[in-house]
């Protein structure tokens, strides 16, 4: 279960900064409006949160770990909000990411 808990908390952890960026973004240069801007920051702050309930006691192994989630959650998102469609080598990189998370979060340790 400890594998699947810090997977959806890496999921988690990427829609709220992720969607809180966007909303920044949104806001400010869609000119979409402070209301975008604010629920941006709190999604940010949200997600400044959401690492302290990964089972690994790690700070510095989470968040680098999260970095690559952070990559191939960035990529997606774009797919599915801006119509974004990423390249062989956008998604050969998000691959290496994801290979990456699973090599510092779930590598069998000592």
């Amino acid at each position: 279960m400890t594998p699947l808990r810090s997977l959806l908390l890496f999921a988690l952890a990427a829609v709220a900064e992720i969607g809180g960026a966007w909303l920044v973004w949104q806001g400010f240069r869609e000119n979409r409006g402070l209301w975008w801007i604010a629920g941006g920051l709190i999604a940010l702050g949200a997600y400044g949160f959401v690492a302290t309930f990964q089972p690994d006691p790690n700070f510095g192994r989470v968040l680098a770990a999260y970095g690559g989630v952070f990559v191939a959650g960035s990529l997606a998102w774009g797919v599915v909000m801006d119509g974004f469609r990423p390249d062989r080598w956008d998604l050969t990189g998000a691959a290496v990411c994801l290979l990456g998370v699973a090599i510092i979060m779930y590598a069998p340790r000592g």
